[in-house]
């Protein structure tokens, strides 16, 4: 970090060179050096910052991006549970798996405006088309 290199640096010119190397190239070229020693002084002046913890709002966002995962491959993975044959159980996922992209293109097309079914439509298309080439593939 920037700021602790600097406050550890003994050497002005050093502690300098860190703070150009942290700003855009075309500021640190026109900023002279009692500008650069003024911000070494405010910076080793500036109070310790808080060790960073995680809050309440951050686990929720990683709760709701856990579930958000969890739902959305459960579904394609549930074939593979129940179904003894390999095969037709890739098969079951890969229908499984157009479903959903149909559900999530229709729900962005009204969401953003678009004709729901036009968009998901499409999301079959690319879906259909990405089945095809990992069969021709040999999946």
């Amino acid at each position: 970090m920037a700021l602790g290199a600097v406050r550890r640096v003994t050497d002005p010119s050093r502690a300098h060179r860190i703070i150009a190397d942290a700003m855009p190239p075309l500021l640190a070229s026109v900023t002279s050096p009692a500008e650069f020693e003024a911000m070494r002084m405010r910076l080793t002046q500036l109070p310790e910052p808080d060790r960073p913890r995680l809050t309440r709002e951050d686990w929720l966002a990683a709760l709701g991006v856990f579930l958000l995962v969890l739902g959305a491959t459960l579904p394609v993975v549930l074939p593979f549970l129940f179904v003894a044959e390999p095969t037709r159980a890739l098969r079951i996922s890969n229908g499984i798996a157009i479903v959903l992209l149909f559900l999530t293109g229709y729900v962005f097309g009204r969401y953003a405006g678009y004709y729901p079914w036009r968009m998901g439509l499409g999301m079959v298309f690319v879906g259909s088309a990405m089945v095809v080439m990992t069969i021709a593939l040999g999946g």
